[in-house]
C-alpha cells in the first residue's frame, strides 16, 4: 500500500477482532505492520485463514465480506484506503457485549417453534440454546448472536441448517446465508462456528447438529470467543 492515501484506522485489542462487514463496490486494501501478519485470523470472502497471511490477503474484493481477528498480545493497528464506517455490518459480535446475562428460557422457544418431544436435556445460554436427544442436538441460535469460532479434539461433527439463513464457518471457508436442509461436516480439529445475522426478535438460526466419536461438552478448544462465551 505504499502511496496509498489511507482513510479510516481502527485499533483491535488482543483477542478481539472487527466488526464483519461488507465492502463497497470498491477494491478495499487493509494494512498493518508485517511483523503482526502472523498473529491475525482473517475473512476475507469465502475463505477463513488463520496462518500463511500474506498482504495479498489483505485486498478486498468490491461487494465481498471481511473481518480481522487479533490473535496476537498486543493492540493491531488497522488502515484502510476507504473509509469504512458507511459499510454494512453483517454482524458485531460486541453488540450486546454490555448487556445483562440472561439464559434463554425453553418455554420462549416452544411458543415460537414446534420443538420434538423426547429431548434428554437442555443447555441454557444467553446467545443460544440446545435441546439433545439421544441421536442430535438442536441448536438455537438468537439473532444477531455468534458462537465462537471453536474446534473439538475427540468429535467429528454434522450440521443441518433448519432455519435462519445463518452465516457458517466450515474448516477454512465462510458460507453465507445459507439455505435450510444445507449439510456441513466438521471433522476433528477442524474450525467452525455459527452466525445468525438476522435482526427479527424471533428469528433464530435453527441447527441439527450429529456427531461421530467422544461427545463431552468439554471438548472444545474456541479461537475467538467475542463475549467470553462459555
Amino acid at each position: 500500500m505504499k502511496g496509498v492515501t489511507i482513510l479510516y484506522q481502527e485499533n483491535i485489542p488482543s483477542q478481539k477482532g472487527t466488526l464483519l462487514r461488507k465492502n463497497s463496490s470498491q477494491k478495499l486494501m487493509i494494512k498493518i505492520n508485517k511483523s503482526k501478519l502472523k498473529d491475525i485470523y482473517l475473512i476475507n470472502g469465502n475463505s477463513f485463514k488463520v496462518k500463511g497471511i500474506s498482504y495479498s490477503d489483505l485486498l478486498i474484493a468490491p461487494d465481498s465480506y471481511y473481518m480481522v481477528i487479533n490473535k496476537g498480545n498486543k493492540v493491531l493497528n488497522l488502515k484502510y484506503n476507504q473509509d469504512i464506517s458507511s459499510h454494512e455490518v453483517i454482524y458485531d459480535p460486541y453488540k450486546f457485549e454490555l448487556s445483562k446475562k440472561v439464559k434463554l428460557n425453553p418455554e420462549l422457544l416452544k411458543k415460537i417453534y414446534n420443538i420434538p418431544e423426547g429431548y434428554i436435556g437442555t443447555l441454557p445460554k444467553w446467545y443460544s440454546f440446545k435441546f439433545s436427544y439421544l441421536e442430535y442436538n438442536l441448536i438455537f441460535v438468537r439473532p444477531e448472536f455468534g458462537l465462537s469460532i471453536q474446534t473439538h479434539k475427540y468429535r467429528n461433527e454434522k450440521w443441518e441448517i433448519l432455519k435462519g439463513k445463518p452465516i457458517i464457518i466450515n474448516n477454512n471457508k465462510v458460507h453465507y446465508f445459507v439455505d435450510n436442509n444445507t449439510i456441513f461436516n466438521s471433522p476433528v480439529n477442524t474450525y467452525h462456528s455459527i452466525i445468525n445475522p438476522n435482526k427479527g426478535v424471533d428469528e433464530f438460526a435453527i441447527i441439527k447438529e450429529r456427531w461421530e466419536g467422544k461427545f463431552d461438552e468439554n471438548d472444545i478448544e474456541r479461537v475467538f470467543n467475542p463475549n467470553h462465551y462459555l
